[in-house]
């Protein structure tokens, strides 16, 4: 694993846990050779996880349309900032860049950009590992909500699975080495 996406929000939340599991994460990734591919904001977690992996001396590219660039206040100070036309442009680029994907707590879009990539797993678009840091159960209610998905006959349990759930950073980097090791190959990088 060279890089891996992190979906978070341009929010902190109301816990300061939040943005101390962003900077652990951060920090897993920087002890681990591992450069973080995020969606290029300076606000929020966004900006705690970027600011940590820079802090560390690692690599951060950000991708953020051009439309968001001053909403979200797109990070000046990153490894690569890529200013693209749209969310579509955004998400592909991020899965291009990404040897797999984490969800850190966020809002709508975090869930959406979670989900997608979730998605294009089930569908075999692409080979690599996406988990949830569930600190202080922040992703419960998901996680439940995708049981009962599974229990109702919507959702295959293999493809439930295809989520891996951990409450560590650390924990849950092993999980997606441990994905690699059992042979999944990644699609070549564009």
């Amino acid at each position: 694993m060279k890089s891996l996406c992190v979906y978070c929000g341009s929010s902190f939340g109301h816990s300061p846990v939040h943005a101390a599991v962003a900077r652990a994460l951060a920090a897993e990734l920087v002890g681990s050779g591992i450069a973080l591919v995020y969606g290029g904001g300076d606000i929020g977690l966004m900006g705690v996880v970027a600011d940590e992996v820079m802090r560390l001396g690692g690599e951060a590219t950000g991708v953020i349309p051009k439309a968001l660039m001053e909403k979200e206040v797109g990070h000046m100070g990153l490894t690569r900032l890529h200013i693209v036309k749209d969310m579509h442009e955004r998400k592909a680029m991020m899965m291009e860049l990404s040897d797999g994907f984490i969800a850190l707590p966020g809002g709508l879009g975090t869930l959406e950009e979670l989900f997608e990539v979730l998605t294009w797993a089930q569908l075999g678009y692409h080979a690599k590992p996406v988990g949830v840091l569930n600190a202080q159960g922040f992703f419960d209610g998901l996680i439940g909500f995708v049981s009962h998905q599974v229990s109702q006959g919507f959702v295959q349990q293999a493809h439930a699975d295809l989520m891996l759930v951990e409450t560590e950073p650390a924990g849950l980097l092993q999980r997606f080495r441990e994905f690699y090791a059992r042979g999944a190959v990644l699609p070549p990088k564009v």
